[in-house]
């Protein structure tokens, strides 16, 4: 599942509307918005995003969010690693061959690594 997916999964919880119907009115059919959900297609695109935002009518923060996450969710990454250090090439390869392998913990525990890595550079 990705990011988008499983936000597009809660919010249909919480309004308690079925795949169907929100296919429907989205103008995809129910197979492609499972597929969505659960990371068996690329990211969706700006007009579907909007579309999503505009039928749960979600504003401001709550819409940026949805955008953002939609922006994390291709499930098919390519890391190109051309011209970085060989110490990069072997994490980038190391991490492909591991990540479905790791729990929820030590993936945050990576993902908050990362974070402070982009704040020290900003600082």
């Amino acid at each position: 599942m990705t990011p988008f997916g499983e936000k597009l999964r809660a919010l249909r919880a919480e309004r308690g509307v079925a795949l169907k119907d929100m296919a429907e009115e989205l103008g995809v059919t129910p197979t492609y918005l499972s597929a969505l959900e659960h990371g068996r297609r690329g990211k969706p695109n700006w007009a579907f995003v909007q579309r999503v935002i505009h039928y749960f009518n979600v504003i401001w923060d709550d819409a940026e969010e949805l955008a953002r996450l939609a922006d994390l969710s291709h499930p098919r990454i390519v890391i190109d690693t051309a011209g970085l250090s060989p110490a990069a090439t072997a994490l980038a390869n190391r991490l492909s061959r591991s990540i479905a392998d790791l729990d929820a913990e030590t993936l945050e525990q990576l993902r908050a690594t990362l974070d402070a890595a982009a704040a020290k550079r900003k600082t």
